[in-house]
């Protein structure tokens, strides 16, 4: 078994796809949309692994706010490849005005990562 992909509701589609492409090695499908539900999505893929589905709806707020579920994903983590690369991309994503949510370190179970939110509040951890 694996995890195929990461779904995200999002409020702004285009702002979210652009920020996963422009500082992870990521690769979009063509924008899919079915206009009975008014639903569009696009699926990032990396070379080797799950993608991530970017999910839009425009009555989404409303769809969340009548959900029953209170508890959810707090954080996925993305793989860089070695420690230099999760400060530099750390700086990157801080130089382009994101919010570092936790400072690069080693944690108590041996990761070196840091963690950083997306534009709509996701956190993600960049791990080495």
């Amino acid at each position: 078994m694996k995890i195929e992909h990461i779904a995200i509701w999002t409020l702004d589609l285009e702002k979210m796809k652009s920020f996963y492409l422009n500082f992870f090695d990521l690769k979009p499908n063509e924008k899919y949309y079915n206009p009975k539900k008014k639903f569009s999505s696009y699926f990032l893929a990396f070379e080797n692994g799950p993608r991530i589905e970017l999910m839009h709806r425009p009555d989404i707020s409303e769809f969340i706010e009548k959900s029953d579920s209170k508890l959810g994903l707090t954080h996925f983590a993305i793989s860089v490849g070695s420690k230099e690369k999760v400060d530099s991309l750390t700086e990157l994503v801080r130089k382009n005005g994101f919010n570092i949510i936790g400072e690069p370190r080693t944690t108590g179970d041996g990761y070196y990562e840091s963690v950083i939110s997306d534009p709509e509040g996701n956190l993600i951890e960049i791990t080495e």
